[in-house]
């Protein structure tokens, strides 16, 4: 069995678990526990491996934080390029990346909620942190551009928008869970609904709806 190391070149594994497998064992293990209270020899434990199987995937414990919060960073960053985030109104865009937030939410709770608990403590956290960060501003455009193109109400700080999105969306991690009565696509229509049709301004025939 065969893996890739952080250089690139790649390793000879041991039976029972491949790179993937340990992974998860170990993103498990990390919300648990803790990143910093995961040791080596908790891993190898649960995993029912020696240490040294171990670093025959993984370098360092930190090769595995760092692979666990790119599995994250990376869906979210592909939502930001799909085509339905990339065309149309600045308000459809900008439902189309909340409504992909909530899909790798779904898909990727384990490492999803990781992400949501780095700190900073290292600079694999760090360097995961400027990622998160880069996407906030991302969507914080988003936000403007709806604003500024007349679909969004104006009188709420972009960035308090997106903040106040994220807080929702984010806290999911902390009461979903798979396989329960609401499935990736209707939890993203209830997130869309609250997020948004506050801020949405009516269309013209509302407008005169409402004026009477």
């Amino acid at each position: 069995m065969m893996a890739m190391s952080e250089n690139g070149s790649l390793r000879r594994g041991r039976p029972g678990y491949d790179q993937q497998g340990i992974l998860e064992v170990a993103i498990a293990a990390f919300n648990q526990y803790g990143y910093d209270a995961t040791s080596m020899g908790v891993l190898a434990d649960r995993l029912g491996l020696s240490k040294s199987a171990i670093y025959h995937h993984f370098a360092s414990k930190d090769e595995i934080l760092e692979r666990a919060l790119d599995d994250a960073l990376s869906a979210l960053e592909g939502v930001l390029g799909d085509t339905a985030a990339t065309q149309g109104r600045a308000a459809d865009r900008l439902e189309a990346v909340l409504a992909g937030a909530v899909h790798v939410l779904v898909e990727k709770l384990p490492s999803v909620t990781l992400l949501l608990r780095v700190r900073g403590n290292t600079e694999v956290e760090r360097r995961a942190l400027a990622r998160r960060r880069a996407f906030d501003r991302a969507v914080t455009s988003l936000v403007e551009e709806a604003q500024t193109e007349g679909s969004l109400r104006s009188d709420i700080d972009p960035s308090v928008v997106a903040r106040l999105a994220f807080g929702m969306i984010n806290s999911i991690v902390e009461w979903y869970r798979p396989g329960g009565k609401e499935d990736a696509d209707r939890l993203a229509g209830d997130v869309i609904a609250i997020a948004l049709d506050g801020l949405r301004m009516p269309t013209s025939n509302r407008v005169d709806e409402l004026l009477g």
